[in-house]
């Protein structure tokens, strides 16, 4: 039986890859990241010690380094377990929960004509790309070379020229051999009852060619030559191939980007053909773009199935602004555990194209650096430009957030945006309290000083908030952290590969102390975008952009202040492990204990309630017990040490010895 590829590319997306290699496998917990979706083991094909075998759930596909076997979910099973392809089939679709489609001597005839129609546009995709080279071209590689474009960009993105003809691509594809239906299906010409005579869609515009995530050219776009031209761009009409709200430019390449061996490690949306070839050119190879419409359902989930965290590039004018709110809008009810967007936002009047082209890759970084969280994005939408000096006015703000946010379908995701809104209405609301009038004009004043880059007018990392800004640690107030919660979050800002090794507990990590509740997701969505191979140097540029220099200021001191240089970036790797994993032993076992405690004083209360004088006693004797304990783990946690300094690895400082 012939099965529509439609169905095989559907089957193969519900189910990941590391689902069905993992009944067969025991994947390796050092090298695998399920974070990721990257999965090693040791190879089923042929016998091992150390795991050379490795899969990715959002390529589908799996290799071995070591005898060199690879492929995608059906291939696995019927080299593996010797069973026929039908049967190969049957076991995804059983898995993903699709029935597996009946006989369809249609269903198989349209599954030719797309195939053939496939061959039709890489036949127009070639004419284009001949027509570029000719002398009709010489406008049209006058202009790519004016816009900074090399030849090597050129023939990567397969850019060609469509001419000013009515006819050159029909006559052309005619002479090939092409009969007018599938010219037609193509989407190739422009014909219809009341057209006598179709012509060519594309006429005097440069052509971009549009790829499935096979790599197979599905549509084209077209950039007009003419000033005349009623439409700049301009893309191919729906067809059997192409439905425009179901794909991204450039999505495969991207795809291999960002997860091959420059370690893009995320993906990033931005407007136009021309910004992701720029972009391309400058180095950054991990871009994609909707087809000149606003981003789709489909699109987000697309650069979702490539990344947790995507970015999503704006100009920084008012319809940018304006898109990145629709986008924001868009993604809420599909928020999911590590599953978000961050906005980067580029200066007023500039594309990425003008960015890399006038002022090199450093600038479009530097934008990237100073990307926001969406929750941060939502905040500056529904607080910039109005003025909450009058309790009505705050109450109707924070119904307005409690309508927004209540559109997240995934009830945890819900729950932490609600208590993000919280704490931030909660900082304004005192600030307003306190100073008696409308403590939020002066935060947008200052709001207004600030730029992108997260610097205020002096040039120096603002805090995230005027909330962190008052806080304990940013202040030098006496109520700090406790010692190992600092040690946790400063030995991660130190040495982030420790993340990287153990994502899954420590992404799931908890703190006390409401600045670092803060900082830590901060931290994860840093590390989701950078990937493995992002280093302290990078983390703590990123973490000032953010807003929290002074927050981990705050914690060195206090870290210094203790003498535990294993969390500092002076200390070897193995140590600042060793001191890690001591100082998170006492941080689980605190909060079991605080858990602990607040059971047994909600028995004791019900005790008292209900008149049980038996019980009381032995509530309060258990509590006791608690209350030491916890009281000897405060007194444990100032003695954190046997690394770094007293066992001689320290890398510096100097006279730290």
């Amino acid at each position: 039986m012939r099965f529509p590829s439609h169905f095989l590319d559907e089957i193969r997306d519900r189910v990941p890859i590391s689902s069905v290699i993992g009944r067969r496998v025991t994947w390796d917990r050092k090298k695998t990241n399920t974070t990721r979706g990257d999965f090693w083991a040791c190879c089923p094909f042929h016998g091992e010690k150390s795991p050379s075998f490795h899969c990715e759930d959002r390529k589908g596909r799996y290799h071995c380094f070591g005898c060199g076997v690879s492929g995608d979910h059906f291939r696995f099973l019927t080299d593996l377990d010797g069973v026929s392809f039908p049967e190969a089939v049957q076991q995804i679709a059983d898995m993903a929960g699709v029935a597996m489609p009946q006989p369809d001597a249609e269903a198989e005839r349209r599954d030719r004509e797309r195939t053939g129609l496939i061959d039709v546009m890489e036949m127009a995709a070639a004419f284009f790309e001949e027509q570029l080279q000719t002398a009709a071209g010489a406008r049209a590689r006058a202009y790519l070379r004016d816009r900074g474009l090399t030849g090597r960009t050129i023939e990567t993105f397969r850019l060609g020229y469509a001419p000013d003809s009515r006819n050159a691509l029909k006559e052309f594809l005619a002479g090939k051999g092409v009969p007018k239906e599938q010219i037609e299906a193509c989407g190739l010409v422009v014909h219809g009852p009341e057209i006598p005579v179709s012509y060519d869609r594309f006429r005097d515009r440069i052509t971009f060619p549009i790829l499935s995530s096979r790599e197979k050219v599905i549509a084209f776009g077209g950039r007009a030559m003419s000033a005349d031209a009623p439409a700049k761009y301009l893309n191919s009409n729906e067809t059997e191939l192409f439905h425009k709200g179901n794909v991204l430019y450039n999505f495969a390449r991207a795809r291999r980007a960002a997860q091959g061996a420059d370690g893009a490690g995320t993906i990033i949306a931005v407007e136009g053909y021309m910004d992701v070839i720029a972009l391309h050119q400058a180095g950054v190879g991990n871009a994609v773009a909707p087809l000149g419409t606003a981003l789709t359902e489909n699109q987000l989930d697309l650069l979702w199935k490539m990344t947790p965290q995507p970015v999503l590039c704006f100009d920084g004018d008012g319809a940018g602004i304006r898109a990145a709110n629709r986008a924001l809008d868009l993604a809420l009810p599909h928020l999911k555990p590590g599953r978000s967007l961050r906005f980067a936002l580029l200066p007023d009047g500039k594309d990425p194209d003008d960015l890399v082209r006038q002022d090199g890759r450093a600038a479009f970084d530097r934008v990237l650096d100073a990307a926001r969280s969406l929750s941060e994005m939502l905040w500056q939408r529904e607080t910039q430009g109005t003025s909450f000096d009058t309790p009505e006015k705050r109450a109707e703000l924070e119904a307005r957030l409690k309508q927004v946010t209540g559109v997240i379908a995934d009830e945890s995701v819900r729950r932490h945006y609600g208590q993000d809104v919280r704490d931030r209405l909660n900082a304004f609301f005192q600030g307003a309290r306190r100073s008696g009038g409308d403590a939020f004009a002066g935060r947008r004043r200052e709001g207004e000083r600030r730029d992108r880059g997260g610097r205020d007018a002096r040039g120096a990392p603002r805090p995230v908030s005027d909330r962190l800004a008052q806080s304990s640690l940013v202040s030098g107030n006496r109520a700090v952290p406790l010692l190992r919660e600092s040690v946790l979050v400063l030995t991660i800002v130190s040495h982030p590969q420790l993340l990287f090794d153990e994502f899954d507990e420590m992404s799931a990590m908890d703190f006390d102390h409401p600045d670092l509740k803060r900082f830590w997701p901060e931290i994860l969505n840093i590390a989701a975008a950078r990937g493995p191979k992002l280093s302290p140097e990078a983390l703590r540029e990123a973490i000032a952009a953010a807003g929290f220099g002074p927050l981990v200021e705050a914690l060195d001191r206090q870290i210094r202040n203790a003498r535990l240089w294993t969390a500092t970036e002076a200390a070897a790797f193995e140590d600042a492990r060793e001191g890690y994993l001591q100082a998170l032993a006492l941080h689980k076992r605190g909060r079991a204990l605080s858990a602990q405690r607040r059971e047994l004083e909600q028995e004791l209360a019900q005790a008292i309630e209900d008149g049980d004088g038996d019980g009381v006693p032995a509530i309060l004797r258990a509590l006791e017990e608690v209350q030491a304990e916890i009281a000897r783990l405060e007194n444990q946690e100032a003695i954190i040490d046997g690394f770094g300094v007293l066992s001689g690895r320290v890398k510096g400082p100097a006279g730290a010895r």
